[in-house]
């Protein structure tokens, strides 16, 4: 009986330990006497003991290589260096775990080799501002070459681009003599428009003031004219109602003697007397005495 027992317990023993419990984005490539049997997804799933083994445990996630800087030569012959950071994914875990022997070494080798080939087409200032077109090219191509290992290549970035220092020294002096170019024409710009401005504000004061001048003229014609207008209205009106009362010889001789007597009351030095207002002023003087 303990020999029954303890041949059980070692068979319990054996077969909780062959239960294996596969997780969520994880593979489990089993073996059955060293050859390739199934993979398992995820769920509870029992190995056959000292039959089936678990190969190789995959991981179903999204990983992220980032390769250490790489030198490279440009096609105008400028050694640089570039680290680039590889976006992957096991499709297929069998041929992940048969198809090549140590698969993060392949990519870092396949991405080293195909970085070196696509900027040795491109010179310096391409490799710069073309960032999209390397990494869609080194995409597409480490893409295709790991689909063998059933490994998809989702994306591909160039991290750092890193120039010699002379070149990166020459850049910064470019990109300052750049700027203080740009600064100068914004200022010359600015004192253009300033200078434009203050003309043309010159030129509407100066229209504005000619303006109101030739305003200031035109009324002061238009009140002179309105004025002497009146004038010529009153004398006519006076005229005409001297006319309608039909004034007698004595009136219009004492009218003379009126005006006379306005026109003496001016600076004159010479004063010449009609012989009609001579006559007047002695009816005038017979009249007063007649009075008396």
């Amino acid at each position: 009986m303990p020999v029954l027992l303890i041949v059980l317990l070692i068979l319990a023993v054996i077969i909780v330990t062959r239960i294996r419990i596969v997780q969520q984005a994880k593979a489990y490539v089993i073996e059955r006497l060293g050859a390739y049997k199934t993979t398992w997804g995820v769920g509870i799933h029992f190995l056959i003991p000292f039959i089936e083994r678990v190969a190789k445990v995959v991981s179903l996630k999204e990983q992220v290589a980032d390769f250490p800087p790489q030198p490279v030569i440009t096609k105008d012959n400028v050694t640089m260096q570039i680290d680039t950071v590889v976006y992957f994914q096991v499709t297929d875990p069998k041929l992940f775990t048969y198809g090549i022997e140590q698969p993060m070494i392949a990519i870092e080798n396949l991405s080293a080799t195909t970085l070196r080939n696509i900027i040795g087409e491109l010179e310096l200032d391409e490799c710069l501002t073309s960032r999209d077109v390397i990494n869609t090219k080194m995409r597409s191509i480490l893409d295709e070459a790991t689909d063998p290992w059933g490994i998809k290549v989702n994306r591909v970035e160039l991290k750092n681009i890193l120039p010699p220092e002379a070149i990166r020294n020459a850049m910064e002096k470019q990109m300052k003599a750049e700027r203080e170019r740009r600064e100068a024409i914004l200022r010359a710009e600015g004192e253009k428009q300033s200078a434009i401005l203050e003309a043309e504000g010159e030129k509407e004061a100066a229209i504005l003031r000619a303006d109101a001048k030739k305003q200031q003229q035109i009324l002061e014609a238009q009140g002179e004219a309105e004025a002497l207008l009146t004038v010529q209205r009153a004398t006519a009106e006076g005229i005409k109602l001297i006319n309608e009362a039909s004034p007698s010889d004595a009136v219009l001789k004492l009218k003379s003697l009126e005006a006379f007597a306005a026109a003496a009351s001016g600076s004159a030095n010479k004063i010449i007397i009609p012989s009609e207002i001579q006559g007047l002023a002695g009816l005038a003087e017979g009249v007063i005495s007649s009075v008396k």
